[in-house]
């Protein structure tokens, strides 16, 4: 069974409980142990993502470790926690031998590790070099200082790189590691190429509706994204139009892991309360990335995964980056895609950019789309010596995306709204109330924003709570609730609930009675674009009070939200829709 013993008789478990530390085995039952060895988060993301190559075998047992001395490692174990992992403490992992140890990084006390090694890479491609570490010049992950021992001979099994390129640099600079050195593909591309079909479904999970999705990618260190340009996220909030562009953030773990999750979203507080999204560092990510309209990025790998998917447009923010190597995919990219300037230039870099760049990058870092994980079973498999299981898919698609929880809670709830008013209906634009100029009205969603914005707002509106888990209710009627908080809140001029059916109930005051607005769907090439109805409630508020008109017979509106024209049926309510409870 090829089972390994260490100098002292000890050897893995074999049933995934920690092995004990007196040369005793927790099982004798022959299967092999394979121990992930990870030093940072991302390398355990990357790891996660390759374990299904073992999936539906039970001659083989998994295992995790941290590997100390990195700055980035403080996740890893509640990652693996979150997973149901078994961990083995590493001082206990030192000491075992394993039939094979997959690591995403050949950092730092890895190679102390006893068994057959096996290395990944933590990111696609090989684009940076790391300034003071390692061999200058070198890209990280290709740096013969860590991938060969003191005597020049290479310590690994099988490396496993995602592009014949990364084999010819490889040579260029260690000729014995290049030796052990196989092109697999990318296990995580094939995650988003697999899961590309779900892209509605994510879309639809994060609530974008018919807006474009923009999302913003940000690696780590000093030229990263936020690094370089921390007020970006905040001033994109500030000027896309809330109801026609929603906005996401994708950002390195070794950041998030540097600055705890914390201390981050007080960082981005401004753009989160307005709405943005804060993709989760494992799976989500790259659902979002798929889910995505637009990407506005730095020169970190995660646009490779983006572009390889399907071409869509892509502006660049870092040029200039001084550890960004010559001629690497993400160089050769950010120089044949519009660059941004002021985040009012958005629109026109995204027009600028022209179909071709992003997927030619994307097959300069990634070889063998589509089977990366084949081939990467059949190797492992053989260094293991066994056959694989018939059964077992390794392709996992990724999750539905969902904002971690100190964002999930954050959406925008008070709008300035800017209106343009004619004769036949009204366009509006709607931005987060406090990130720019004050439009024609303050609208407050009310019982979700502050009592300071709720005072201040011309229209109040109120969406229906969900369905009471108590036996005993007592709920508001639609147009009692209009009239109490009219009584209450004596500066604003209009109070509505708003359904998400698109049937809402308005109550301006001064008008003898309240007036149902109906927001008719939008058809566009087969699908159905269904707008947030407090948006149309805002856009009928400002016709109603700039003609200061009470139409008592039904009239026919044409709201125009961002670039949809939608239209709008306002007439009188009746008792009976009055009436109705919220």
């Amino acid at each position: 069974m090829n089972n390994r013993a260490t100098g002292d008789g000890r050897r893995a478990t074999g049933d995934g409980r920690r092995a004990t530390g007196d040369g005793r085995r927790a099982t004798g039952d022959g299967r092999r142990a394979v121990l992930f060895a990870a030093r940072s988060a991302v390398a355990l993301y990357r790891l996660l993502d390759v374990s299904p190559v073992f999936s539906g075998d039970d001659r083989i047992t998994r295992l995790f470790t941290l590997v100390p001395g990195s700055d980035f490692g403080v996740d890893v174990l509640s990652a693996v926690d979150a997973v149901g992992g078994r961990t083995v403490p590493w001082s206990e992992a030192r000491g075992r031998t394993y039939d094979l140890v997959v690591a995403a990084s050949p950092k730092g006390d890895v190679r102390l590790l006893r068994g057959t090694h096996v290395l990944l890479p933590h990111g696609a491609g090989f684009n940076k070099s790391i300034p003071m570490e390692g061999s200058a010049d070198s890209a990280s992950g290709l740096d013969p200082v860590y991938l060969l021992r003191a005597d020049g001979t290479a310590p690994l099994a099988l490396h496993a790189v995602a592009h014949p390129d990364h084999v010819a640099r490889l040579a260029a600079v260690a000729p014995e590691a290049a030796r052990r050195t196989k092109v697999i593909g990318d296990p995580t591309l094939e995650r988003v190429l697999a899961s590309y079909p779900l892209r509605d479904r994510y879309r639809a999970a994060l609530g974008t509706g018919p807006r474009k999705l923009l999302v913003l990618a940000s690696t780590w260190g000093p030229e990263s994204l936020l690094r370089r340009r921390p007020e970006l996220p905040a001033r994109l909030a500030a000027h896309l139009p809330h109801d026609e562009y929603q906005l996401a953030l994708i950002i390195h773990p070794n950041e998030r892991s540097l600055l705890g999750t914390y201390e981050l979203t007080e960082r981005l507080a401004p753009a989160l309360d307005a709405g943005m999204i804060l993709a989760n560092p494992h799976e989500e990510w790259a659902a979002v990335l798929i889910a995505a309209d637009a990407l506005v990025t730095d020169h970190g790998s995660a646009a490779l995964y983006y572009a390889a998917a399907q071409d869509r447009p892509l502006v660049g923010v870092s040029r200039d980056c001084a550890e960004l190597i010559p001629g690497s995919p993400m160089d050769v990219l950010l120089r044949r895609v519009p660059a941004l300037g002021p985040a009012e230039a958005l629109e026109k870099a995204l027009a600028a950019y022209r179909p071709g760049p992003g997927l030619a990058a994307a097959q300069a870092a990634f070889a063998h789309q589509g089977s990366a994980l084949g081939r990467l079973r059949t190797e492992l498999y053989g260094l293991l010596g066994l056959t694989p299981p018939a059964l077992g898919s390794p392709v996992r698609l990724l999750p539905d995306p969902a904002p971690g929880p100190a964002a999930a809670a954050r959406m925008a709830t008070a709008f300035d709204v800017h209106a343009e008013v004619t004769a036949e209906g009204a366009g509006i634009v709607r931005r987060p109330a406090g990130l720019g100029p004050p439009g024609h009205h303050l609208a407050v969603e009310h019982g979700a924003a502050t009592e300071q914005l709720t005072r201040s707002a011309g229209l109040l509106y109120r969406r229906p709570p969900s369905a009471p888990s108590a036996p005993a209710d007592l709920t508001w009627s639609a147009d009692g609730w209009a009239q109490h908080v009219l009584s209450e809140y004596p500066g604003c001029r209009a109070a509505a609930v708003v359904r998400p059916s698109g049937l809402c109930l308005l109550d301006v005051r001064g008008h003898a009675q309240p007036y149902t607005v109906q927001v008719e769907p939008r058809h566009e090439d087969g699908r159905i674009a269904r707008i947030d109805p407090a948006a149309a409630v805002s856009a009928v508020y400002a016709w109603l009070i700039t003609h200061r008109t009470k139409p008592a017979a039904p009239t026919r509106l044409t709201c125009l939200i961002g670039q949809r024209a939608i239209r709008v049926r306002l007439r009188p309510a009746t008792a009976d829709e009055a009436g109705q409870a919220l």
